[in-house]
């Protein structure tokens, strides 16, 4: 005969197969879903990551473009200012003989095609008599006194014209400079 505990137990074996306990039918399916569900996660992270880094790598190949455009605009302004700086002395020979007389003829001919291709690189000079002293365009380089009938300080005589390329000043001009006169001194000019 058997033993009722001995059927038992080879039905646990029989359940349990060659390759150990299988779970029941209804766990298996279970177990499949979780193992499909715990992929989706770790696929859609993985694709934010990367889509992220794509982003990060966009942004930087979009700020190294501005920044290379912004060197070369940068790279050519400061060329183009370092040959006009080094034109200076020649406007200043050309002025001088524009004053004397001597620029007349040919040679008159070649300083105003000069002139105008430096305009047309927005060279602008400046410092005039009676302009405004601006210690940032302007060089004093002496006191001329007061004088009455102005307001501000301001430009007497011009000793060196000065130049610059839109706001940035080349070269300062050197000038002699005025003071409007005090109130009291203006009122006895007056008087006499």
């Amino acid at each position: 005969m058997t033993d009722p505990d001995d059927q038992t137990q080879d039905e646990t074996v029989e359940a349990a197969g060659p390759e150990g306990p299988t779970a029941p039918a209804g766990e298996a399916d279970v177990d499949a879903e979780d193992a499909a569900a715990s992929d989706e996660p770790d696929f859609a992270s993985e694709l934010a990551d990367r889509t992220a880094d794509l982003q990060r790598l966009q942004a930087e190949y979009v700020n190294y473009r501005r920044r290379v455009e912004r060197d070369r605009a940068q790279a050519r302004t400061q060329g183009e200012a370092a040959v006009l700086r080094s034109l200076l002395t020649v406007l200043d020979d050309l002025g001088r003989a524009e004053q004397h007389g001597e620029l007349t003829g040919g040679f008159k001919a070649v300083a105003d095609s000069l002139n105008q291709t430096l305009k047309a690189h927005h060279l602008e000079a400046f410092g005039a008599p009676g302009d405004a002293f601006d210690p940032r365009l302007h060089e004093a380089l002496f006191h001329a006194g007061s004088q009455p009938g102005i307001e501000t300080t301001s430009v007497a005589e011009v000793v060196r014209v000065g130049y610059r390329v839109g706001d940035e000043v080349l070269r300062h001009a050197q000038v002699g400079v005025v003071d409007p006169a005090p109130e009291a001194d203006a009122e006895q000019q007056n008087e006499e």
